[in-house]
């Protein structure tokens, strides 16, 4: 049974709550509201995922909206909804909503209001991100994340927080306003095309106009830009490395965890099923930055002095495999990125908490100064070394799911030189684990390097209430995926059949009957037909042959 609104409750409850945060009167009560509203915004979301039907995951669920957003002159509504691929976003966007509240209660001392108020606001933009289902309602809040992000780099950061947090926002508003140009032309043309010349951004309607192949590539380009670099993929990642050192944990942990998928979603809600032909197009360029990203960020991260800034570049060579099998355009290597974008996101955030809570004790990141500490904090060392053997795919944890659908998938892909970059991307894993156990051997084994080693504390009971879920997913995905797979599979499968039926139909260029909206104006039965169906077929196959196989790779990780 569906909840009417339930999504709109999900998205906006963390807005009630920094109302309130607002009003509190002391540090400890604008912390409790905090937890408060976060752990109620994860436990109602859970329903979603008890009242969610399998077997129509392909379809939108939990729908609602409808209502115009700016006037009747412009059809751009509120329209919030999740297939299966957003429902896994969203449940892992809420789940680490009480997760960083908790890792931040006492890390946190000064404008604590103004820093969880913020907190909520983020948490408001990034679940609505994945629900949106009109794309200027998804503009509005993917540019809802760039001010609070912002701002809790820039107050609550590092020494040179300034200099990352205006990095952070160049980088990313030059994309976000490209998009912008792209989506106000793409309204424009889908509103003469299907919709009786009324500008519309409804996602549905320009699902159902096939863009003229000579308009796709530009605009391609534009969604692909600002999604590329919110990644980011190499070579627009430099503003990561200092945002995520310069950040405060808390920060960190929405930034690897949410932040960055929300660039890896957007080129797999939009860029392949609006631009299909173009996505082909550029697929080889796409899977070669991909690569040198997983290769870069691996070696840069093993040459890394600073414990946090390891991690940090951890994520341009794990988001590479994520990108990889996006454009690979199999079933198998699609679905292997949507689940490794949740593997990063437990396993990365899961590193950037544990690494703040060795700078809460030794106040350094520095991997000399520690050595030998794991006779000192054998809690927080066995979380530790669960988390980076989950992040370097270990089988039997959860990054190794994602990582081996990714390379299968992708090596069976018929796109030209696919199969080459994949065993090229192959060295990422084994230079994963080096940089891993090589931090785990200099900063937890070996000689002690201070005598402050021996007398740390090991980890507190609100320190594992945070870590302890983190650690269930990693194993529960990594020795029993199928639930998981089975919510996005249908979803993914019907993305790749979409792309390939609009991609044999797309017209070279734009013709004067496809400007003539009384010849093309679907009706308002078959528009809703298409927002209420999004079928997928009873046994999705691609056409790519690799995809075929789908089904039954999946189904021999849990043998």
């Amino acid at each position: 049974m569906q909840i009417p609104d339930l999504l709109s409750v999900i998205i906006f409850l963390p807005l009630v709550g920094a109302l309130l945060a607002m009003v509190a009167r002391s540090p400890q009560a604008v912390r409790m509201v905090a937890l408060v509203v976060t752990t109620v915004t994860f436990l109602v979301s859970a329903l979603l995922w008890v009242g969610f039907s399998v077997p129509e995951a392909a379809s939108l669920q939990f729908t609602s909206g409808g209502f115009h957003l700016i006037s009747d002159a412009y059809d751009i509504r509120y329209v919030v909804g999740v297939d299966g691929i957003s429902l896994l976003l969203v449940l892992l966007t809420t789940l680490l909503g009480p997760i960083v509240v908790l890792s931040s209660w006492k890390y946190i001392q000064q404008h604590v209001r103004g820093y969880y108020t913020l907190l909520l606001i983020l948490q408001t933009g990034m679940t609505g991100v994945f629900c949106a289902f009109d794309v200027v309602l998804f503009y509005i809040f993917f540019e809802l994340t760039l001010i609070p992000m912002y701002f809790l780099i820039g107050i609550w950061g590092g020494e040179n927080r300034i200099y990352a947090a205006v990095k952070f926002v160049i980088y990313t508003m030059v994309g976000s306003l490209l998009m912008l140009v792209a989506i106000l032309y793409l309204g424009h043309m889908v509103g003469h095309a299907v919709n009786g010349g009324v500008f519309t951004t409804d996602y549905f309607k320009v699902l159902q106009f096939n863009v003229p192949i000579s308009t796709q590539t530009w605009l391609f380009v534009l969604f692909a830009l600002a999604f590329a670099i919110k990644v980011p993929m190499f070579p627009f990642h430099t503003w990561l490395p200092d945002a995520h050192v310069q950040a405060p944990t808390g920060g960190s942990v929405i930034l690897a965890g949410v932040l960055l998928k929300m660039g890896t979603y957007g080129l797999v809600r939009f860029c392949l099923p609006f631009f299909p032909n173009a996505a082909f197009d550029y697929a080889i360029l796409f899977g070669t930055l991909a690569v040198i990203g997983v290769v870069y960020g691996a070696l840069v991260s093993r040459a890394q002095p600073d414990a946090k800034k390891l991690v940090a570049y951890s994520s341009v060579s794990h988001l590479g495999f994520v990108v990889l099998g996006i454009f690979a355009f199999t079933l198998t290597s699609l679905q292997g990125a949507v689940i490794q974008m949740i593997n990063h996101g437990l396993s990365t955030g899961a590193l950037f908490l544990l690494v703040g809570m060795l700078y809460e004790r030794r106040h350094t990141r520095r991997m000399a100064d520690y050595g030998g500490i794991a006779r000192s904090v054998p809690l927080l060392t066995f979380f530790m070394v669960l988390t980076a053997l989950a992040s370097a795919g270990l089988p039997g944890l959860n990054g190794f799911v994602g990582e081996f659908l990714i390379l299968v998938g992708s090596f069976s892909s018929t796109t030209p030189g696919m199969p080459l970059l994949t065993a090229a991307a192959t060295t990422g894993v084994i230079l994963a684990a080096v940089y891993l156990l090589w931090m785990l051997t200099r900063v937890f084994f070996g000689p002690v390097q201070s005598e402050e080693n021996r007398s740390m504390p090991d980890l507190s009971r609100r320190e594992l209430i945070t870590l302890a879920p983190l650690a269930a997913l990693m194993i529960l995905i990594g020795v029993m995926p199928q639930p998981f797979l089975d919510r996005s599979e249908p979803a993914s499968a019907h993305l790749i059949t979409l792309m390939e039926q609009k991609r044999a139909a797309a017209p070279a260029r734009p013709t004067p009957g496809m400007m003539r909206p009384e010849e093309s104006t679907p009706s308002r039965e078959d528009v809703q037909t298409v927002r209420n169906e999004w079928p997928a077929p009873e046994q999705p196959e691609s056409v790519y042959p690799g995809a075929r196989t789908a089904r039954s790779d999946m189904h021999t990780l849990d043998q």
